[in-house]
């Protein structure tokens, strides 16, 4: 037999990644799989999208230095009057773009994470953890959740070992929706070391309605071993483009920018994030059309008796144990698609208000 190239052990035993499922060519459903944002992008983005796509011929900015001076300028604008007399403005250089927050979080642990080196998340938490810690080398240290669904953070801190580099807290957590309060989280940083990095995963930060809400950048004014990760994909409405950042101070940034990918972020995916930046109270908008369809969801499947954790993020949790595969198969069949975890539970996107009465009058059918 001739001999194969092997692959590394951590490589083949990834487990895969397992996207939200598509809808078929030819099929009319709704899909509420994939966490996405229903509203097509906005005129002004388009427009942006068109003019960049005259400059493909040309490598994009590497550095995505108009980018992420946008971002340093709309970052600081948001923060607290006791962070900016901290620690003062949020500067480009403690900004690192790339390839989607996915490729971000590889490139921060490729950056901090050697060879047997524990990476701590929650679990079941973003499925992407524990494959991007096995390609940096780490080991997955993975901490259960509380029974509603929600991050335990003492756990957490109490799982740090001499050799724990990475925690990994993702506030509000997917597929669940919980988010830590941010008295909680300064719990957690008082309790970790130093020099074990903090990454606060906030993917869907801005659909957060609750009260003593994280902050990520107040977190980070306060703590140098903080990095706050964050994405276009959901309330931007750019999932389709790829773009997401790190927060952090100036030397773990440009650790973090010496191990990404050179032209990481397309000329055209720059160049929506700033035009959405510019338009981001219009967005915005729309992210509180979509918390207010949220609640309705939640209301009408906890009245049918559905036992729904309170989501802080644009998706809600069914926890259906052994039977999720078949509900799941059951709602794509009546026209809903929806992301089940085998033998746990299904995350149900917030789409459309049409996609909301069916998948609710499905559930209904369940009880």
């Amino acid at each position: 037999m001739t001999p194969r190239v092997p692959l590394r052990p951590a490589i083949s035993a990834l487990p895969a990644y397992v996207p939200g499922a598509r809808v078929p060519v030819g099929a009319a459903a709704f899909k509420l799989s994939s966490n996405e944002n229903p509203y097509p992008p906005l005129a002004s983005v388009q427009a942006a999208i068109i003019d960049a796509a005259s400059d493909i011929n040309r490598y994009p900015d590497m550095f995505a230095t108009e980018l992420t001076e946008a971002l340093a300028a709309d970052l600081t604008a948001g923060l607290t009057q006791e962070a900016l007399a901290a620690k003062g403005p949020v500067t480009a250089e403690q900004i690192v773009v790339g390839n989607g927050s996915v490729a971000v979080l590889a490139h921060i642990l490729e950056a901090v994470v050697d060879a047997g080196d524990e990476v701590i998340f929650p679990w079941r938490s973003f499925e992407a953890y524990p494959i991007v810690v096995s390609v940096a080398g780490g080991t997955s240290v993975p901490v259960s959740l509380l029974a509603g669904g929600g991050l335990d953070l003492p756990a957490m801190a109490a799982a740090v070992t001499p050799r724990t580099r990475v925690i990994l807290v993702c506030t509000p957590n997917n597929p669940t929706g919980s988010a830590v309060t941010h008295a909680a989280l300064e719990e957690l940083l008082e309790q970790v070391p130093s020099d074990v990095l903090v990454v606060v995963d906030e993917a869907y930060l801005e659909f957060v309605r609750m009260d003593d809400p994280v902050d990520g950048l107040a977190a980070l004014a306060g703590h140098p071993n903080v990095v706050v990760l964050r994405t276009f994909s959901k309330a931007y409405g750019l999932a389709g483009l790829r773009v997401g950042y790190a927060v952090a101070r100036p030397r773990l940034a440009a650790g973090i920018r010496s191990a990404s990918t050179p032209f990481g972020v397309s000329h055209i995916a720059q160049q929506a994030a700033i035009a959405s930046l510019r338009a981001k109270g219009e967005l915005l908008e729309r992210v509180d059309s979509i918390v207010v369809e949220r609640a309705r969801m939640a209301a009408a499947l906890r009245e049918q008796g559905w036992d729904v954790p309170d989501s802080q993020a644009n998706f809600l949790w069914l926890a259906l144990g052994e039977r999720t595969a078949d509900r799941a198969a059951e709602a794509s069949a009546a026209g809903v698609i929806v992301r089940p975890f085998a033998g746990e539970g299904l995350r149900v996107s917030v789409g459309e208000p049409e996609a909301t009465d069916l998948f609710v009058k499905i559930a209904a059918g369940w009880r």
